[in-house]
Order: C-alpha cells, then sequence, then structure tokens
C-alpha cells in the first residue's frame, strides 16, 4: 500500500501571495508539512492551511517567487510541523522555524514534538500561586507577578518595553527557592537593533548559558512570524515537562504577530472582523496564550511574559482587548511618566494582575502587602485626581488633604515606580518604601491597611519624619 505521505502532485491551480491551491488531492489532512520542489529542483516547504473536498489551501513558508502552477510539484509528507529538541538547545539562537543561525552545530534531538503542542487538561493544571519577584517595585508590590501566569506588557512606539523585559529576565527568581529561571525569548518581526539590544544584555550578564532565544526580524518572512511563537512554547514545554525547569517567555511583539495573521487572511480572501484582522484571532492567540502554567505532578512551569505595541496607544484596539480576555492581568506603559523620564513608566491605574492575590502575604512575601498595595493604589488614585481637579480650579482650590495627595502622586512616580535599569529591589525593601511614601499622608486617611500594620510598619517611618521636620 502506498502510503500518503509519498505521492506528488503536479496540480497545482493557484497561487496568491504566500498561498497556493493543490486540487485532486486524497487523505491530506489540516496542518500537514508540505514540500514543493519547483522546476529548477529548488525544494520549499508549506502548511495545509485549509482542506475542502479533494482541493487543499497550502501556507507556503518562503516566497513564492519562482513557484508556478507549471512544472512545481507538491508532496503531502504526512505529519506536522516537528521540532526536534534535546538540553543542547540552552545557550542557542535559532530562526523563526528553529534553525540554528548562531554557527553552532545542529540539535542531536532527544525527542521530537509537534510545534502546535497538545491541549491541557483543565482538570491537570495547577493553579498558579508562587510569588516572582522581578526586583521591579511597581510590579512586585502593586500587580505582582506568580508562577504559571500569563502577564503582558502593553507598550506603545518609542517606550523601553524591551530595556523592561530584559531587567525581568536578569532578575526574576521564586523568592526562597532561588532558582533562576531558563529564558526564552522569541522576536517577532522586530528591528534588527532591538533583538540585538536583548541578545547583548543577556551575554553581558550571563544570562545567554539558561536562555533560548527565536528570532524572526522585521525583513524575514511574514509565515515565519507565524510559526516563532509555536516553536518557542514547544521548546518552553520540553525544558518545563519534560526537564522540571522553571521557563520563562518573553514573546515581543505580538502586535507583528497579529498583523501577519491579517496580512495571511486578506491572501485568504476571508471576510475581515475588526479593522480588517481575522475574525479567529481570539482563538489564535488563545493557542499561543494558553500554553503558560503549571501542571500537577511536575516540578517545572511556564510564565509568559508577551509585548504588545499599542497602535497608536489605544488600548481598546483589537489585539489588547482579545489578549486582556485570556491573559490574567496586565501592566501598562503610561506615555507622559515616559516623557518625564520615569523607567519603567508603568501607568498604575489601569494596570492589575488578576492573580496577585493567590501570590502574596504571609509566607510568600509578607503579611501587610495586600494592605500596602490598597492604600498605595487608592491614595494614588486619590492624587490624580487631585492633579486634575488643579488642573481646573488651580492649586489654591485644593484643600491641605489634597495637597497632601497631590504631592504624594509626584513622590510615588519618582521614588517608587522610578528605579534603574540595574537596580533589583527585594520584596521587603519594596513594601517598606511603600510605608515611607504612606507616613507622609494624614494618619485618619489611610483607611485601608489594619490598625495591627499601622502600629508595627508605619510608626517607624513617621517618627523618622518628624525628627527630620
Amino acid at each position: 500500500m502506498e502510503f500518503n505521505k509519498f505521492k506528488e502532485y503536479k496540480t497545482i491551480s493557484e497561487i496568491s501571495g504566500p498561498l497556493m491551491l493543490v486540487e485532486k488531492v486524497s487523505g491530506v489532512t489540516y496542518g500537514e508539512l508540505v514540500e514543493i520542489t519547483l522546476a529548477s529542483g529548488e525544494l520549499r516547504r508549506g502548511q495545509v492551511l485549509e482542506i475542502d473536498g479533494d482541493r487543499a489551501m497550502v501556507q507556503l513558508f518562503e516566497s513564492t517567487i519562482g513557484v508556478g502552477t507549471q512544472g512545481s510539484k507538491a508532496k503531502f509528507l504526512g505529519k506536522g510541523i516537528e521540532f526536534g529538541l534535546s538540553e543542547e538547545i540552552m545557550g542557542r539562537v535559532f530562526d523563526g522555524f528553529g534553525r540554528p543561525i548562531d554557527d553552532g552545530p545542529d540539535i542531536l534531538p532527544e525527542i521530537t514534538m509537534d510545534v502546535n503542542g497538545m491541549p491541557i487538561n483543565p482538570t491537570a493544571r495547577e493553579h498558579p500561586e508562587d510569588f516572582i519577584q522581578t526586583g521591579l517595585s511597581c510590579i512586585d508590590a502593586l500587580y505582582t507577578l506568580v508562577r504559571g501566569q500569563k502577564l503582558p506588557i502593553f507598550s506603545g512606539s518609542g517606550f523601553p518595553h524591551m530595556q523592561i523585559a530584559a531587567q525581568i529576565t536578569r532578575q526574576a527568581q521564586v523568592v526562597g527557592e532561588g532558582e533562576q529561571f531558563v529564558v526564552i525569548f522569541a522576536a517577532l518581526g522586530i528591528t534588527f537593533e532591538e533583538a540585538d539590544y536583548f541578545i547583548s544584555n543577556l551575554r553581558q550578564t550571563g544570562a545567554l548559558e539558561r536562555s533560548v532565544l527565536f528570532v524572526n526580524l522585521a525583513n524575514d518572512p511574514v509565515i515565519e512570524r507565524i510559526a516563532t511563537p509555536r516553536f518557542a512554547l514547544t521548546a518552553a514545554e520540553y525544558l518545563a515537562f519534560h526537564k522540571g525547569m522553571q521557563v520563562l517567555v518573553i514573546l515581543a511583539d505580538l502586535t507583528n504577530y497579529c498583523e501577519a495573521l491579517r496580512e495571511v487572511s486578506a491572501a485568504r480572501k476571508e471576510v475581515p472582523g475588526r479593522r480588517g484582522y481575522p475574525g479567529y484571532m481570539y482563538t489564535d492567540l488563545s493557542t499561543i496564550y494558553e500554553r503558560a502554567g503549571k501542571i500537577k505532578g511536575k516540578k517545572g512551569s511556564i510564565t509568559q511574559i508577551p509585548v504588545l505595541t499599542l497602535p497608536s496607544d489605544d488600548i481598546t484596539h483589537p489585539i489588547p482587548d482579545l489578549t486582556g480576555y485570556i491573559t490574567e492581568g496586565q501592566i501598562v506603559l503610561s506615555r507622559p511618566l515616559h516623557r518625564e523620564g520615569v523607567y519603567p513608566p508603568a501607568d498604575i491605574l489601569p494596570s492589575l494582575s488578576r492573580l496577585m492575590q493567590k501570590g502574596i502575604g504571609k509566607g510568600k512575601t509578607r503579611e501587610d502587602h495586600a494592605d500596602v498595595a490598597n492604600q498605595l493604589y487608592a491614595a494614588y488614585a486619590r492624587g490624580r485626581q487631585a492633579k486634575e481637579l488643579a488642573l481646573i480650579l488651580g492649586e489654591d482650590a485644593l484643600t491641605d488633604s489634597d495637597k497632601k495627595f497631590y504631592d504624594f502622586v509626584d513622590n510615588m512616580e519618582r521614588r517608587f515606580i522610578q528605579q534603574g535599569e540595574n537596580e533589583n529591589r527585594s520584596i521587603e525593601h519594596t513594601l517598606d518604601l511603600g510605608w515611607e511614601l504612606l507616613a507622609a499622608l494624614p494618619e485618619s486617611e489611610l483607611k485601608r491597611v489594619r490598625p495591627a500594620f499601622v502600629e508595627k510598619y508605619l510608626r517607624p517611618f513617621q517618627a523618622k519624619l518628624q525628627k527630620a521636620d
């Protein structure tokens, strides 16, 4: 019996953009790998994107230049895209299709895995609850990251999101265990300068040895961009669930990935959804984001920090909007703070971590963490209101209490949010800094902290403040 994977078809009838239509096929399945032989003998690869009776829509990974309906042959290989993996991938740099581009040897695979992954049974998932200390006060205190979480950074054009991602990469650790994360960085359509910054940063700090990099630059094929996060997450699943490692996955920039989806969708002549993006973009993004997490009985975990550049700083744009439905919170960067030179320019009010409460408190961070976070957030929100009121009515219209909250915003932005790119703050330092800022406010206004914590943590800073006065 002749297996389908050995059949070659000369029935290529149509080529449009990165897509090719092959007719009179049989036994072909969705996602199957295709090898296209050109009239010149050159080989190119593709994947089955759609089946309609005896017709198969094939998406080419490389350019369609030179591919003709006459003389070109399509061979269906009977399997999906697979990635050969072993621990040798550590410290290596690959292209978007998992091919080494660092002049190193080919990987001798210990195991071969399908890049689309396997769905995780929801009952097998373990709820994330281990606090990850990033060393950045605004994240650790106010929108805490926990192991196994997916927490995106909503950025904008010109923002230092790569610096923030690199700093988290260098500093992230689970307190108490002291175990550093293995970092998998997937570059999706970013510039050479951005990719080079990240790679150089890892190399200088010695973190490259515990990293795996997948690089798809802005001038690389669009189809490769769609495959890149899947290769990166397959490597993450191997290291986390087969080798028991704690893996941190940085995906930058998911906006470029979604633009690639839109381009392919347009080539397929599909009915567009919001702003021209395909209607299945939500489902497609979920196949990426939902590969983060922890599995019962497995030591390893996958924590995701996707980076999204918001078009025109619009948080209601379909990409961040759909991302917000799937992920467990977001870190939103602020243009006004960035203009003022605050790093990281994190906007406190729209940022949140939905799993924060699971990862903080006694035995994880500190008993007063939740109270400090709630009070800092409330005081900052009130201070922002006071600033808006001052813009309309003038500062003279503010009460003495409002003026203290007005000053609190500046203090918090300059002392709590602002920190150096190489400054690594412990959670104790961060919480103490929070109490120090709160000590400048009237005690009667601190309604979100328990009296016991006021006595234990606030009093020393109040006494220090009175002594300074």
